[in-house]
Order: structure tokens, then sequence, then C-alpha cells
């Protein structure tokens, strides 16, 4: 297998974490997003979308980082982060369509605004935007946090996808300047998944 990746990207991080928990091996490819290495015609040929992270096996090409996630689980059988109940797979897949719907969509605004546009020259940040986007966060924070309340991980007692998803965001809170203060319970759930040894060793 191989993956295209860009490393400082949450969405390509979750990824990685899910391939050094399960121990898949995979070839890392990283895409120089600055110079455009994403709209070369042979990747489009993989991902019309011209984005990362996208996961090659053999002659199959897959892009989006929680599809990529579920695909990998899949590999190894009975492991927990992708457990076989419907039910808990149904319940991981709804914090990750969570994550992009709402939750994951304001953090990608804030670091878009006061991260990316610097580091790709796009000009100064929109404080319009900053401040709708930090709205949603915090609408979806208090979310977040609520359900956390006494709970060591997002679905059942053990680390699954929907951590590594949602994770994903608070490895650049710093950066992004996510507005995390009041989120006492986020704070927490977070410092556990920092201990993980593949989160750890998915910091590119």
């Amino acid at each position: 297998m191989k993956l295209y990746h860009f490393p400082i990207s949450p969405n390509s991080r979750r990824v990685v974490a899910v391939l050094h928990h399960l121990q898949l091996p995979c070839e890392l490819q990283t895409l120089d997003l600055g110079k455009g290495e994403q709209l070369q015609a042979d990747f489009l040929k993989l991902n019309p979308n011209h984005m990362i992270p996208t996961l090659i096996d053999e002659a199959f090409s897959l892009w989006e980082s929680n599809a990529i996630m579920q695909y990998l689980s899949s590999k190894v059988p009975n492991n927990t982060l992708w457990p076989s109940d419907p039910k808990v797979q149904a319940d991981i897949s709804r914090w990750q369509f969570w994550l992009v719907a709402h939750f994951g969509s304001a953090c990608g605004v804030l670091l878009f605004e006061r991260v990316i546009k610097g580091m790709f020259n796009m000009g100064e940040a929109n404080v319009q935007e900053i401040e709708k986007a930090e709205e949603r966060f915090h609408r979806f924070a208090k979310v977040l946090d609520a359900h956390l309340a006494g709970r060591e991980w997002l679905v059942g007692n053990v680390v699954t996808l929907a951590d590594f998803s949602v994770g994903s965001w608070l490895a650049v809170a710093e950066h992004a300047q996510l507005p995390l203060a009041e989120y006492t319970e986020i704070q927490r759930w977070y410092r556990n998944v920092e201990q993980l040894p593949a989160w750890k060793s998915s910091a590119l």
C-alpha cells in the first residue's frame, strides 16, 4: 500500500495513526502542496479532488480520510478500532461524520485563516470568517465536552477510529488558536489520545 499525505494535515495524521496502531506496512509519500504536486496529472488520476490523504492498494485508489481508516481497519480482523458489532460501527461512523460536517469544519476554517494562508502567501486572515468559525466551534465543542464527561474514550471503553478522527484536530489546537480553555473534558480526553503510542509516532 501507498499513502499520499501532507505531514501537518489532521486528515493525514489520523490515517497514519491508524496504520501505526494496526501495524500495517505502507509506503508514505509526501506531497508538497506548496509546489502544487497535488495538481499533477498523475495524481489527479488517483484523486480528482486533488486532495490528501489518498491511499493506493494495488489497483484500488481510495480518498477521504475516514473511509481510508475504515478500510484499513477491515484488513485486521477483530481489532478494537473498528469492531464487528454494527451498532458500534454506526456509533463510530456517527462521530466521524459529525467531525466532517460540524466540529472539523469549524476547526478547518480557523487553521486555514490563521496558519495556511500565511504559510502559502494567500493574504491576510479574514476576521469575519474567524468569528463565524469560532461561533460554530463553541456550538459543537459543547456537544463533545458534554459527551466526554465521565468517559475515557468517545465510543465504548477502548480507543476507536472515532478518537483518532476527532482528536486529529486537537493536534493543531495551538497553531489554529482553537478556543478550548473552557472545555476541560475535551482537554482531558485529548491527553489520553496523546499518550497512545500510535498517536505519538504519527507526528511526522
